[in-house]
């Protein structure tokens, strides 16, 4: 079970991941040894899985983000499609969903190119459907 402290901790480690223990410990009133145990802990209790970079993706020229919706062929292979997925690295994030689809993608690119390369792809696997983002709100 987390505590109170343990929430503060995880809040601070959410809003800068280096963040330093002492800095951490003042906000939460224990010792920066301390934060490293709890941080410790609950990476051995799996609630920390990793720790990762945020990046700024305009800036890598990856400017276009589309959200794709897969409608499996019935010919087709699930592990395949979830290999070529996983294979390819303009797939940022992938879901197996329920509702209207199978799966759910949403793929970085810097080009409606190389969107289209992808999605040419996609159909050895499935039909799709495909929403381009004009702006992040959050």
């Amino acid at each position: 079970m987390l505590d109170e402290t343990d929430i503060k901790i995880l809040e601070c480690l959410l809003a800068d991941a280096r963040m330093p223990h002492k800095e951490i410990g003042e906000h939460v009133h224990l010792t920066g040894q301390a934060v490293g145990f709890r941080i410790r802990k609950l990476e051995d209790a799996g609630v920390i899985q990793g720790v990762h970079v945020s990046l700024n993706h305009e800036k890598l020229g990856l400017t276009v983000m589309a959200h794709i919706i897969v409608f499996m062929k019935m010919t087709s292979s699930h592990a395949q499609f979830q290999s070529f997925v996983r294979e390819h690295p303009h797939v940022k994030e992938a879901y197996r969903i329920s509702g209207e689809g199978c799966y759910s993608l949403r793929l970085l690119v810097a080009s409606h190119g190389e969107l289209n390369e992808f999605l040419d792809r996609l159909l050895n696997y499935a039909n799709y459907r495909v929403h381009i983002c004009l702006d992040r709100i959050k």
